[in-house]
């Protein structure tokens, strides 16, 4: 790759990662707008809980789909035009809702559903994978600590906002806001430009992609671990999500809505400040440092949701939701860097992995979790799924322990 001297490697690199940054914000909280209002939208049309069961499903198959095609799509179309192109199609999107009468909408919502959630996870994969083409290795770490704090900050305003802009404006001003934030998303990413003259690598195939990172994954056990770890935290984060409403019914029944608002943005606080956390320690260090990072925010996470479900008070609630943010957001950019610091020929289908394993752990999650919310109470729920990557974490743990024991013993004359 050779470097391009139209402008300092430096100046580019520090523009490309605000830009970066800045679209990322917005489109996440277009995202959670998006995610909220329509979900609100099609019961209201549809007075059906079933309905919006299928709904919420086709939007996540659309994230297992793209997960599944995301490495030939990118090795074909790589660039800042395909990204912005994906923020346009999510406004696409939603144009049908604006310009159609409510009794059209319904047949069509399930499609936007799966479109948008499609769209959504190639656009993760897309900017992921090729942030390390944008941004210099120095400033990749800070970069992916604002981009985590940015989404965490998008997620809660959009998840706010959506709520006021309905009660004010009704669910078209919603839409129209939601289509405005794809916008800017995409003419946030035009002006991107590569540090690097990069030549699109040829797909070879979806069977020897996925076998060559198999290959890479059995040459690095712990990064093995950690996906697996990642995959059972997702069962975690799908009952905590279900468990919201639950939870502030139990802290304060007559106000639930504004406790749920209250947490949520707590969480969203900790986050922000986990990620900046992060991004201090991960600076100058190598691997081993972020995949130990990730195991210490999985631990921190969980233990906090875990704490924060057994709580009646609100206060109590609120401090423990911190720790869990704080946790969230060291695991989150420790996880990101270091599936960037892969090779350009795993990294594509390394991140097309993590969306499969983020959108079908969430996907099952939130269908086996609900069960037990009818028989169980929160905590009882909370402690069986966020003990689970818990007790992953403790075995795998003792397992690699063991193996570098052995490996040692065998070097040994």
């Amino acid at each position: 790759m050779d470097v391009l001297n139209i402008e300092p490697e430096a100046t580019r690199s520090t523009r490309n990662a605000r830009l970066i940054i800045f679209a990322r914000g917005v489109s996440d909280f277009g995202a959670f707008l998006n995610m909220v209002a329509l979900s609100t939208y099609v019961y209201w049309l549809s007075q059906s809980v079933v309905f919006v069961s299928i709904f919420l499903a086709c939007r996540v198959t659309g994230g297992i789909v793209a997960s599944l095609f995301g490495i030939p799509f990118f090795r074909r179309f790589a660039g800042r035009g395909t990204l912005a192109g994906l923020d346009l199609a999510r406004a696409l999107l939603l144009t049908p809702l604006l310009v159609l009468i409510p009794a059209h909408q319904l047949s069509v919502l399930p499609f936007i559903a799966f479109g948008i959630g499609l769209c959504n996870s190639l656009f993760a994969i897309g900017l992921n994978s090729q942030l390390p083409t944008w941004v210099a290795l120095e400033q990749r770490v800070s970069t992916n600590a604002w981009i985590t704090s940015a989404a965490a900050t998008g997620a809660v305003f959009g998840s706010l906002l959506s709520g006021l802009l309905i009660a004010t404006g009704g669910f078209e001003s919603v839409f129209a806001v939601n289509i405005g934030t794809y916008v800017l998303a995409a003419c946030l990413i035009l002006p991107l430009r590569g540090l690097y003259s990069v030549v699109v690598a040829a797909h070879r195939g979806l069977w020897a992609e996925w076998r060559e990172l198999t290959q890479g994954l059995r040459g690095a056990p712990v990064l093995a671990a950690v996906l697996l770890i990642s995959m059972l935290d997702t069962l975690g984060s799908a009952a905590h999500n279900v468990g919201w409403p639950v939870l502030s019914q139990y802290i304060s029944p007559d106000t639930a809505k504004t406790v749920m608002g209250y947490l949520l943005a707590v969480w969203a606080c900790g986050k922000f400040i986990g990620a900046r956390i992060a991004s201090a320690l991960l600076k100058r260090r190598g691997t081993q440092a972020m995949e130990r990072l990730f195991m210490l925010g999985v631990v921190l996470m969980s233990s906090g949701f875990i704490m924060t479900f057994q709580q009646t008070e609100l206060w109590l609630a609120l401090l423990w939701v911190v720790w869990a943010g704080l946790g969230d957001g060291v695991s989150e950019v420790a996880l990101v860097c270091r599936a960037q610091s892969e090779p350009d020929s795993l990294r594509l289908p390394l991140f097309s992995l993590l969306t499969l394993i983020q959108m079908a752990g969430f996907g099952v999650g939130m269908l086996v979790v609900g069960p037990f919310y009818l028989t169980w109470t929160p905590a009882q729920v909370i402690v069986l799924f966020h003990g689970l990557p818990l007790t992953a974490l403790v075995v795998m743990t003792v397992w690699l322990g063991y193996s570098a024991s052995r490996e040692v013993k065998s070097t040994t004359p």
